[in-house]
């Protein structure tokens, strides 16, 4: 066969990918190299052809190949290309018997060879010459879909496809197709149901039986299947219900016509297959983890009814051949068999759980897969189902509505039946009973309402599928009962199975009547019931199959279940979601005559069964021969099982139909399987890197003529042998066999690459057999000791708890690896898919951890606790720890032993280190990967070095504790603290210690420790600073050390120890910040360290001395041994400050909160602090209710303030608004008390009313007088709503006493001596006056006027503190002391801290606020006097300041406005205090105009002129409307700069108290208006004797020009009438005068039109044409405007053109008032 290669061939053939074959095992069997142009990627051997894949996707076929027509041999001596698919790129071949199967890189297939039993997929052929396509169509989709196969699987008759979502596919004949069906040939691929929804990883075919490999849990993010409510084949209800009076009975009699029975007495379980015969025996029950259920005796079908199960015994009709049958095997726990004693009728349950028995009964029919017989369903009409179910679900309405549903979760989370349910159907029913579907669902919450609580263990009863991915820990019930003792108390349940459940279930409850949706109807459930259901019966008959449920196998116990654990530990951790499983299941299916499916028996099974012996064994690979299989692990071992006839199994163990190891002598690992007809053939690891194969099974003849007989006698293997000839096939990559012929693919090695790249994997293999032994032979057997935990103390058991969890992980990540990098061996060998390199991270910190827990467990003395335990377990020499440990040394402690056993895997990191380097070493040095190998190299060596430092640390610590004194050990001595170094030399000493104190210092990794004789005192690193003393004059060599509480100085005996220490003690600080811990800065992060820690650092510390914060905790900023910026400190009685500090003290914002009495109410403070106390502006939320907002000063309210009482502000009794001193009311202020309806404004101390005020009552009663010790005494002025008066002497509030005056409202008055109080009745003594009639009603008022106010505070009294806040913040201590540049420093800082704090919390401004703030950056700059333009900057300077809070002017504006609409809203709307109200806002004027000269100083003073002659007009006007006509705007006025930015804040109070001062003189005017207004235009033109030249004649009236008739209305002077009405909509007097001086305008314009000539104005043309506009303009209180403008107008204003115009308006108003008695 071997042929010369020629020279033309494609280089590099010649080194990799070369395949060789051959047979047999003796010393003569030479390997024939078969010679192909291109290397090969992988082959497959079938009975007596082959297929090769070579590179470029093509394939060859060789051997004898009958199918094709063409050649005249059917024997292929050379390999022949299938030129069919040379346009496909192949990825996947396989060979079956007679048939062949490839897959190509879209995911398509194509099959050839024999077809009788149809296992090409092609209907109709007998035989395909050449490989045609095969589509595998999913018909469940919509539309249907093509799926995408990965690989496939050739057996004699069937073919296996495995899919791109990881199903199995199957088609061709036999029952080894897991199908369900009966009719053979399957032309059609069809989807192995059994296996759906599981993630399978590989799949095999032998001669008549199938293998899949299966990922023991799905991945999470996985669509879930909703379960069916129907069966798959015949569409009928799988679940019927019956309603008895007691008890319903729930059947599960549907059987499928078109469904698979089992023969030879197996009984279908609800689950899998069949018990696990030989290894358990006949005891009566089955390990936990093993979810089957069968039944122990086997019913023939048989028309006798068995309706007592109590009573009949059911007939045995036991297969004799099958003594090992009598195993129940129960779901999820153990179960004593019910019906299998029916002697005993109230057998409990063992561990009180409870099965349901689905089984299907027939009589053994061995060797066999046939059809079952028909039956139906007792409701083959589904209509009736659904109205029995609406039937019973409306009775559930009536019987439940009266409960209230709580949340579904307590329902399902706490019922048992919650713990075990997971919502993947992860081991799907056995089809022909298969439960999946909601019309279950729907039945159990239906009937579960109809019948009440006593029916919650149905759910449970009848959900047994979704037992199944979950197993309860532990081998044995007496551990399990263990583990459940310390869970008594606790609830376990696995809480994302049920949430998805609950989604799944209210997705599917659409019954008609059920409460809103399932998610209630479960509530009915009550967790806690024990549930009685009525009798559990089996009735078998012909026609159907009833299960119902007893009382006995329902009983609960009232004991909770042990959490149910997921079988993969933990399952799958993001990061190593891409890395190969190791977690994995083998399910085999297919004929089992000669034992070849692992289940223990001969009998075949239909559907795929998991062979429960190989669960935990980490299986990778599968392989079958014709009638054994192989299973290779991840410990590099061979399971074997099936026919043995020729050694093929590779041991001689019996029996053969389970699983058992292949015999290999020590140190062989096996890392690739192959399978022929009789033989068995291993890829493994030897001494030398080379790896080696081994053999066993057949031996062939060389002659090929031999007899029948000759072969069934020839010699075989006992067990593996060493093939001679493996170490001169260069390096094998995989093997496969096939037939009686077995092949290799081998690669030379190549500049070394091949080599290191088998060393790297086979170290790799190496060491997880390493850690696996340690595993099993050492760990395993320690944590079964019960005394374990009690001999190693709570904290080293803890500590070895964490070692065992960090070792799994580190073993499971190796195993992952060491399974990635064989496959890659078998695959690509392209370096970039190497795991060790793509997550280095994932490795280094892997191993970080896992050192970390090391060290911790041997710094706490663990090693030493473990001795005795392993004396215990092991022996008194413990030979398995010497030997595991590979310690080299003689006689040393076993503590010792053992860590260095431990710290094995460190060695490890050094080995991936040094292959990486050799594999780098194979490529070119610019090259990419050359760059990433070396980087890798040198993070895994960087890390090895880190990690042996961190080992030599722990046992320096530990060596330290030794020696240490035993008292401090115990307080000092913590698993991750290390020692650093420690001063027991005297190399350290404390400065002006005593003579005879004993100082000795120790630096931990977190904390320096000053130990005494018997007291020592630990220092966090993180709050400690060290710095060198300089020694030019001390001549000593000390260090400082600072800590929050403390500092000291200790002095070093040299300067090579002071900077020892020194580096020491700052590398430590470093670490401690940078939170790394005792583990220091791994090498891999590539972070540099400082030489010195930063002055200034965030931590954490617990004060102990200091009194005002003892046993607080501080977390936050510091700077040299004081807390210093942001931080938090919380005291141990509940306390809590957070904020800034500065110098250790409080300082800046701050929120500090005080827990109350009460437990739900606190004093919470938020606002500024100074030197650790309250002081500046603040909220303070009293545990009362009250809340004072105002500023503070040394803890207590001081300044100005506002306290609101009452639990909500709506419904407050009372507000206080005004002058605080040391907490107390004192100076002006304002109270309003809600819930009396009075509001006093006046004077105050020591919180109480003392001084001049004012009182106003919700009934308009005016007081204004002097008070003492909080009641109206002295002098004062009563004033009713209706103007009585009374002048004189008070008591006490409201309460006359003594001499006074009682003026009536129509001038009458009393002189004399008055007691009583107002409102109840008067006693008096006096004389009665009548005053006389010529006095005028005006003269009575002003006497009133006259009266009031005078006994009032004077506004200039008013706010003191508001303003003296403001010259405070402006750096001034009072009002005009201080430097105008200090004033700006300070709105610079205020302006700048609040833009950063708006910074950190945007949402506090608004885009416009953001905007002012940057332009007020800009100071208004001038040199020399203030002319227009610089008046004009500042003015707009103003506008902005005053805008904005964050501006000293600015917040005193707000406040001013806050204070004002406090006085003059509410009860204060007044009429008597609108005077005050006018002069509260000039005394405002005049002030502000003070702080801004004091800001701008060459402003000039109020009246003042301004340098430059005016351009245009000053600054009245802020709207900018500069006009024409020469106006005053060169006079400076507050008014005119400060109204503009104060009044539209403050005119609604004040308006309102001019509406009610006005009302009758405005009521009056309004009456006459509305009179005359009914008059058409030029009857009223007539009326108020407008001259008829000014008669407008024509006017336009929406852009058309009108005659003016007789009954036009509201068309002249239409523009001037406009414009007068923008009065009322304008703030200031200046902008109300500016709209009258339109008005005036509009009226010129209109008349200039009319006479079409220039004229003057003279008062008496003008005033009737002015009133017409007036009367037109229909102002409603133009009386309030009026006397507005006349009280607020500048004073420079009043005679100007402005002030004659006003005086027109005014006349108006008073002209329109009489205008009915003229």
């Amino acid at each position: 066969m071997e042929k010369q290669i020629s020279c033309g061939e494609e280089d590099g053939s010649g080194e990799r990918g070369l395949l060789h074959t051959w047979m047999g095992y003796s010393y003569s069997t030479t390997p024939e190299r078969i010679l192909l142009s291109r290397p090969v990627l992988q082959a497959a051997l079938g009975a007596r052809h082959g297929v090769l894949l070579v590179e470029g996707g093509q394939v060859y076929s060789f051997g004898e190949l009958p199918w094709k027509q063409n050649h005249t041999s059917s024997v292929v001596t050379e390999p022949v290309l299938e030129a069919v698919l040379s346009e496909q790129r192949v990825v996947f071949v396989a060979a079956g018997s007679v048939h062949s199967g490839v897959v190509t890189e879209d995911g398509g297939m194509h099959m050839w060879g024999e077809n009788t039993h149809g296992q090409c997929g092609l209907s109709g052929l007998s035989v395909i010459p050449n490989p045609t396509p095969v589509g595998v169509l999913d018909s469940e989709a919509m539309p249907p879909q093509t799926v995408k196969i990965l690989e496939v699987a050739c057996g004699d008759q069937h073919t296996l496809a495995l899919s791109a979502k990881h199903e199995v596919w199957a088609w061709g004949s036999g029952c080894q197709l897991g199908l369900n069906t009966s009719k053979f040939p399957v032309w059609k691929p069809q989807k192995v149901e059994h296996l759906a929804g599981r993630h399978v990883l590989q799949v095999a075919c032998g001669a008549a039986h199938s293998l899949a490999l299966v990922r023991c849990l799905p991945p999470p993010h996985e669509p879930r299947k909703p379960p069916q409510d129907k069966c798959g084949q015949c569409h009928q209800m799988l679940y019927t219900m019956t309603d008895r009076e007691d008890h319903v009975i729930i059947s599960d009699g549907h059987h499928c016509s078109v469904g698979v029975e089992l023969d030879s007495g197996e009984t279908t379980s609800a689950f899998e297959g069949s018990p696990d015969q030989s290894s358990r025996g006949k005891q009566g029950k089955s390990s936990p983890t093993e979810p089957v259920l069968s039944m122990p005796t086997q019913i023939p079908n048989s028309p006798t009814c068995i309706t007592n199960p109590e009573s009949t015994p059911p007939p045995e009709s036991k297969p004799a051949s099958e003594p090992q049958n009598k195993v129940p095997a129960s779901s999820q726990e153990p179960v004593e068999p019910t019906i299998e004693n029916p002697e005993e009728p109230e057998a409990p349950p063992t561990n009180g759980e409870f099965c349901v028995e689905a089984s299907e009964f027939s009589t053994p029919e061995p060797d066999s897969c046939r059809a079952t017989g028909g039956k139906s369903s007792p409701y083959p009409d589904e209509q009736a189902v659904k109205a029995y179910l609406k039937r019973l679900s409306d009775h559930a309405l009536a019987e439940h509505t009266t409960k209230t549903p709580s949340t579904l979760h307590s329902a399902q989370l706490s019922s048992d039946c919650a713990d075990c349910f997971t919502s993947d159907p992860l081991i799907p029913v056995a089809q022909s009973v298969t439960p999946m579907g909601s019309a279950l669902n729907n039945l159990v919450v239906s009937c579960a309402s109809a019948v009440g609580e006593r029916v919650v263990s149905t759910y449970e009863a009848l959900s047994l599928r979704k037992v199944i991915g979950y197993w309860v820990p532990g081998e044995r019930v007496e551990e399990r009962l263990r583990q459940e003792e310390p869970m008594q108390g606790k609830k376990s349940s696995s809480l994302g199975d049920i949430r998805e459940e609950e989604a799944e279930l209210s997705r599917r409850l659409s019954l008609p009547g059920l409460l809103s949706q399932g998610t209630h109807a479960l509530l009915l459930l009550h967790p806690v019931c024990r549930l009685h259901i009525a009798e559990f019966e089996v009735k078998e008959s012909a026609s159907n199959a009833k299960t119902e449920v007893s009382p006995r196998l329902l009983r609960r116990t009232s004991r909770h279940r042990a959490r149910a654990v997921p079988l993969a530990p933990g399952g799958i951790p993001e990061a190593d979601a891409h890395l190969p499983p190791l977690q994995t299941e083998v399910w085999s299916w297919g004929r089992g005559q000669e034992g070849q499916l692992g289940h223990g028996d001969l009998l075949p099974r239909p559907q795929p069964v998991c062979v429960k012996s190989l669960n935990g064994k980490e299986v990778l690979r599968v392989a079958a021969g014709a009638y054994h299989s192989l299973a290779l692990t991840a410990q590099s071992q061979v399971f074997s099982w099936g026919c043995n006839t020729s050694g093929q199994l590779g041991h001689m163990e019996s029996p053969t139909t389970l699983p058992h190891l292949a015999k290999l002598s020590d140190g062989i690992r096996v890392w690739d399987i192959g399978a022929g007809q009789q033989h068995t053939l291993l890829l493994a690891d030897g001494d030398c890197i080379q790896p080696i194969l081994y053999y066993s099974g057949q031996q062939v003849k060389e002659v090929m003529e031999q007899t029948e007989e000759e072969e069934k006698t020839g010699e075989y293997t006992q067990q593996p042998v060493l093939l001679p000839f493996c170490m001169n096939l260069g390096y094998v990559s995989s093997v496969c066999a096939g037939g009686r012929t077995c092949a290799a693919l081998t690669d030379c090695n190549v500049m070394g690459f091949i080599a290191s790249l088998h060393e790297l994997a086979a170290a790799v293999r190496k060491y997880y057999c390493k850690l696996s032994n340690i595993n099993s032979l050492l760990l395993q057997p320690l944590l079964k000791l019960d005394s374990l935990s009690s001999t190693l103390g709570q904290s080293s058991a803890g500590l070895l708890q964490n070692l065992i969890g960090r070792f799994g992980r580190l073993s499971q990540l190796t195993g992952q690896n060491s399974a990635s990098l064989t496959s890659f061996l078998r695959r690509s060998r392209d370096i970039r898919g190497l795991v060790i390199l793509d997550d280095a991270h994932l490795f280094l910190d892997t191993y970080s951890e896992y050192c970390s827990a090391v060290g911790d467990l041997l710094v706490m003395g663990g090693f030493q606790a473990l001795v005795k335990p392993c004396h215990d377990v092991f022996g008194k020499g413990a030979e398995v720890v010497q030997k595991l440990s590979e310690c080299s040394e003689e006689d040393l402690p076993l503590a010792d032993v053992l860590a260095h056993l431990f710290y094995l895997p460190i060695k490890h990191l050094h080995e991936y280190g040094r292959l990486l380097l050799k594999l780098a070493t194979c490529y070119e040095v610019s090259s990419v990967d050359y760059q990433k190998l070396q980087d890798a190299c040198s993070k895994y060596e960087s890390m090895a070095l880190h990690l042996k430092r961190r080992r030599k640390e722990a046992e320096y610590t530990l060596h330290f504790w030794k020696s240490f004194p035993g008292k401090m050990t115990d307080s000092l001595r913590k698993p991750s603290r290390r020692l650093i170094c420690e001063s027991s030399n005297k190399a350290l000493t404390l400065q002006n210690a005593g003579r005879f104190s004993v100082n000795w210092f120790i630096l931990f990794n977190d904390a320096l420790v000053h130990a005494q004789f018997s007291t020592h005192h630990v220092f966090p690193l993180a709050t400690l600073w060290v710095e060198p003393i300089s020694e030019e004059n001390t001549g000593i060599y000390g260090l400082k050390v600072t800590s929050p509480e403390e500092s000291f100085t200790l002095l070093a005996s040299s300067p090579a120890e002071k900077a020892k220490w020194l580096r020491s003690i700052n590398q430590a600080v470093e670490q401690a910040l940078s939170g790394l811990g005792h583990d220091g800065i791994p090498p891999s992060t590539g972070v540099t360290q400082r030489a010195d820690p930063p002055i200034s650092r965030t931590a954490s510390y617990t004060f102990y001395k200091d009194s005002r914060l003892k046993e607080a905790i501080y977390e936050g900023r510091w700077v040299s041994g004081k807390p210093n910026g942001r931080g938090v400190v919380k005291w141990p009685d509940g306390r809590i400050y957070t904020g800034t500090f500065k110098n250790g003290l409080e300082d800046g914002y701050g929120d500090y909160v005080v827990p109350n009495k009460n437990p739900n109410s606190c004093d919470h403070y938020q606002g500024q602090w100074k030197d650790g106390k309250m002081h500046g502006f603040g909220t303070f939320r009293y545990a009362s209710g009250e809340i004072y907002e105002g500023s503070f000063q040394d803890n207590m309210r001081h300044g100005h303030g506002m306290l609101r009482s009452g639990k909500l502000n709506s419904t407050s009794p009372s507000v206080f608004i005004g002058q605080w001193q040391y907490d107390k009311k004192s100076g002006y202020g304002v109270f309003d008390d809600i819930t009396r309806g009075e509001k006093y404004m006046g004077m105050w101390l020591d919180d109480q009313r003392q001084g001049n005020a004012v009182v106003v009552t919700q009934f308009s009663l005016y007081y204004e007088g002097s008070f003492s010790n909080n009641k109206m005494m002295g002098n004062g002025v009563l004033l009713s709503e209706d103007d009585t008066t009374f002048e004189g002497e008070f008591s006490e509030d409201w309460t006359l006493n003594g001499k006074g005056v009682l003026t009536m409202p129509n001038g009458d008055y009393i002189e004399g001596s008055f007691s009583g109080v107002w409102g109840t009745g008067l006693k008096m003594s006096g004389t009665y006056y009548k005053p006389s009639l010529y006095d005028s009603d005006k003269e009575k008022a002003h006497a009133l006027y006259d009266k009031l106010g005078r006994l009032a505070v004077h506004s200039e009294e008013k706010w003191k503190a508001v303003f003296l806040e403001c010259w405070n913040r402006l750096g001034c201590d009072s009002p005009g002391q201080g430097q105008t540049t200090t004033a700006w420093d300070n709105i610079a800082v205020a302006l700048t801290a609040n833009r950063r704090q708006q910074r950190d919390s945007p949402e506090l401004l608004s885009r416009s606020h953001h905007k002012t703030l940057e332009s007020l950056e800009f100071i208004p700059q001038h040199v020399g006097p203030v002319t227009l333009e610089v008046y004009h900057t500042i003015r707009r300077y103003l506008v902005k300041a005053c805008d904005t809070p964050l501006h000293p002017l600015g917040r005193l504006v707000e406040t001013l406005v806050s204070v004002y609409r406090m006085t003059y809203v509410g009860v204060g709307a007044n009429r008597r205090l609108l005077p005050q109200a006018v002069n509260e806002i000039k005394s405002y004027l005049s002030r502000i105009f003070q702080l801004v000269r004091f800001l701008f100083p060459d402003l000039p003073e109020e009246g003042g002129s301004l340098a430059d002659p005016p351009k245009e007009k000053g600054g009245s006007d802020p709207a900018g409307k500069q006009l024409e006509s020469p106006k005053p705007g060169c006079v400076v006025s507050s008014s005119a700069l400060l109204l503009p930015v104060l009044l539209p804040r403050l005119y609604p109070p004040l308006f309102t108290l001019y509406a009610l001062e006005k009302e009758k003189e405005d009521d009056v005017y309004w009456e006459c208006v509305l009179r005359l207004n009914k008059q058409p235009d030029l009857a009223l033109l007539a009326f108020l004797g407008v001259q008829e030249k000014f008669w407008p004649v024509t006017v336009t009236v929406h852009g058309e020009k009108q005659q003016v008739l007789s009954s036009t209305k509201d068309t002249c002077f239409a523009s001037a009438v406009e414009t007068l009405q923008q009065i009322s909509t304008t703030f200031t007097p200046s902008d109300k005068l500016q709209v009258i001086q339109l008005t005036f305008e509009e009226i010129t314009q209109e008349v200039l039109a009319l006479l079409k000539q220039d004229f003057l104005w003279s008062m008496d043309d003008l005033f009737p044409v002015f009133l017409f506009v007036v009367l037109r303009a229909r102002i409603r209180n133009l009386g309030s405007e009026v006397s507005l403008i006349e009280d607020l107008m500048d004073p420079c204003v009043q005679h100007g053109e402005h002030g004659i115009m006003f005086t027109t308006l005014k006349a108006c108003y008073y002209q329109i008032q009489h205008e009915k008695i003229t």
